[in-house]
């Protein structure tokens, strides 16, 4: 594991919304913290409706933790484009973000509740 990246369990619940709905809310959610980035909140599938999220062509690379697949949500509004990545298959050292999603925070709002 890249000694930049560190996770962890976040600590309280978190709750992810878009257009107008809740997307999710998590107990059980994970902290990364990368470098000199803000920490990014990653959401159990578990807890997420996954039925308002799209699965995207969009695609994108981290050489530390592997090749990223994006989601749109389905807000009622209409979709918010690659709102959203997940690791389907994470580089070794980082297998605790798979089975995750974690949300670009200048399209939908994640917060601590």
């Amino acid at each position: 594991m890249s000694d930049h990246i560190k996770i962890r369990p976040a600590s309280g619940t978190y709750v992810v919304r878009a257009g107008g709905a809740v997307i999710g809310e998590s107990s059980d959610a994970l902290e990364l913290t990368e470098g000199d980035y803000s920490p990014v909140i990653y959401f159990p599938r578990r807890d997420l409706a996954m039925a308002l999220l799209d699965t995207s062509a969009t695609t994108s690379t981290c050489r530390w933790k592997g090749e990223a697949s994006h989601f749109s949500v389905m807000a009622k509004s209409g979709p918010i484009r690659d709102a959203a990545w997940s690791y389907e298959s994470p580089k070794q050292g980082m297998e605790a973000i798979a089975g995750h999603i974690a949300f670009y925070t200048n399209l939908v709002t994640v917060e601590e509740v």
